[in-house]
């Protein structure tokens, strides 16, 4: 396990972190989420030893490493630029920790010949780096990071460079891949659905604090603030929550909008809308409306089916509903506009 305990570290009157506390456990791959300046990189490199922090205590496995040196922290540290060896080959890149550590020859060859299976890299043993994909110098670098076997895996953005396909793939990837060598693995991210797609577990920083730690599904369906609820996936404003776009129903009419035996359109919280944008995004459609009672615009994301069957064009008044709206302890509700229905939190479930 790693925590961080009361870490503090400030660049002249920028506080990068702010008293943060994290437990991170053993074999699980944890996803540090954020924007620019949260801090999540100064994080990750302080528990790498990178970083030096003003106050607090680092452990891992039981073993205050606050003052250890990043090579005696038993560690594999992976950037978002590659820092390949250009002159060497994939095998003599992956096998360079072990020949630094100077373990036997034979020892080197059966752990580089399993590490390179292990990424996909079988029969790259002899290009160089420039002779590789994006995807494949990163898995490379992944590849090399593992080779010592270290007790922790540190990701800083690693698919930052490569474009969104190659992103995804490796996304995939890597997720099979911690399931192979159960490392305990810390991943720096800001983009939300590859923190969704790969973690175990997430924690989202802001402005050098932790706002929330917990299952993707935990972030998602229960966020403790609106910054949580904002940042980790679409919202949408109607009448003063924040809802999901997927969880608004829309409907020709104020009883279509509503599901059978769910009451009146005025206790649901129907609201009356203009059709501003339909735009077609593969298998969903996102619809692009605005509140008549407040003029406030707003996004519903529908199924391809439902569009079709609703017939959406611009310029036509629809109806529409929030059927979920998550609890927001820190939310303030503004009051609905005269002729809207404010949806409370009650209604929507």
């Amino acid at each position: 396990m790693i925590t961080v305990t009361g870490a503090n570290k400030r660049y002249g009157s920028f506080a990068a972190l702010d008293n943060i506390s994290l437990d991170i456990p053993s074999g699980s791959l944890t996803a540090l989420l954020g924007p620019s300046g949260s801090g999540k990189s100064t994080l990750l490199r302080s528990i790498a030893g990178l970083e030096s922090l003003d106050s607090g205590v680092v452990t891992i496995s039981g073993k205050d490493v606050t003052h250890v040196s990043p090579q005696k922290r038993d560690i594999g540290f992976v950037f978002q630029h590659y820092a390949a060896f250009k002159h060497m080959t994939v095998r003599d890149n992956v096998a360079f920790g072990l020949k630094i550590r100077k373990r036997p020859k034979p020892e080197i060859a059966k752990r580089v010949d399993e590490l390179l299976k292990i990424v996909g890299l079988d029969g790259f043993q002899h290009r160089y780096p420039a002779q590789l994909s994006g995807g494949q110098r990163q898995r490379m670098a992944l590849a090399r990071a593992l080779a010592v076997d270290p007790q922790v895996l540190l990701l800083d953005e690693p698919f930052g460079a490569l474009d969104a396909k190659v992103r995804a793939d490796l996304r995939t990837w890597l997720r099979r891949l911690h399931e192979e060598v159960h490392v305990t693995t810390v991943l720096v991210t800001h983009d939300q659905e590859e923190a969704l797609d790969v973690a175990d577990r997430i924690a989202v920083l802001n402005k050098g604090r932790i706002e929330q730690v917990g299952t993707p599904e935990d972030l998602y369906d229960r966020p403790a603030n609106d910054f949580v609820m904002s940042f980790l996936g679409e919202v949408a404003k109607l009448n003063g929550h924040l809802v999901r776009p997927h969880d608004i129903r829309i409907g020709r009419d104020p009883s279509m909008a509503l599901v059978q035996n769910e009451g009146t359109a005025e206790s649901a919280g129907v609201t009356r809308a203009t059709v501003e944008r339909v735009v077609h995004l593969g298998f969903e459609v996102r619809v692009e409306l605005r509140n008549a009672a407040t003029n406030e615009l707003f996004s519903a994301q529908v199924t391809r089916g439902d569009s079709e069957a609703l017939g959406l064009h611009e310029g036509e008044t629809v109806y529409a509903r929030a059927t979920r709206i998550p609890v927001l302890p820190q939310r303030v509700i503004e009051p609905a506009a005269e002729g809207a229905v404010a949806v409370t939190a009650s209604a929507a479930r």
